[in-house]
């Protein structure tokens, strides 16, 4: 399965020059515990970074400073794992886990960001294939009770 397919599209973005409190809102405006921050080219926004919740608790609200004093530049990750949209969803997972992160941007052939995978979305994944297979093994068990039942009335 291709990350592409799987993967969230709708990405909340920031730039490294805007302020942490401004972060901070569009965090908690859009529910979500991390932005992915980008770059504007020529062809597209590239991602140049991550910033999570977990950055802004250790290194801001842990070190009792002010958010309005700082900009996103000054506390995110800048060491950004990236996934191809091609990639199998069993490689990014093994590159997850390698680099222990949990959020992984998602770009195509001109570096472009295109989504994010996350462990949740990992998860969901996961998830539906397991309902598929219990739905699998249900039908296998009414169609095996259905043919005992056939074959007990011939048998009369």
């Amino acid at each position: 399965m291709a990350i592409g397919d799987i993967c969230n599209r709708e990405v909340i973005i920031a730039y490294k020059q805007e302020s942490l409190s401004d972060a901070i809102k569009l965090m908690r405006k859009y529910h979500v515990g991390d932005l992915v921050i980008v770059e504007d080219k020529r062809q597209g926004r590239s991602p140049v970074g991550i910033l999570t919740d977990r950055d802004i608790l250790i290194s801001v609200i842990g070190e009792n400073l002010d958010p309005d004093d700082i900009v996103i530049e000054d506390v995110m990750s800048c060491e950004l794992l990236t996934a191809h949209t091609e990639d199998t969803l069993t490689d990014a997972l093994a590159s997850m886990r390698k680099k222990g992160v949990r959020r992984l941007p998602v770009v195509d052939d001109a570096y472009n960001l295109v989504g994010i995978l996350t462990t949740d979305d990992i998860i969901g994944v996961f998830a539906e294939e397991i309902g598929n297979l219990a739905q699998l093994i249900h039908n296998e068990q009414e169609n095996e009770a259905s043919r005992t039942v056939y074959t007990e009335a011939l048998a009369d």
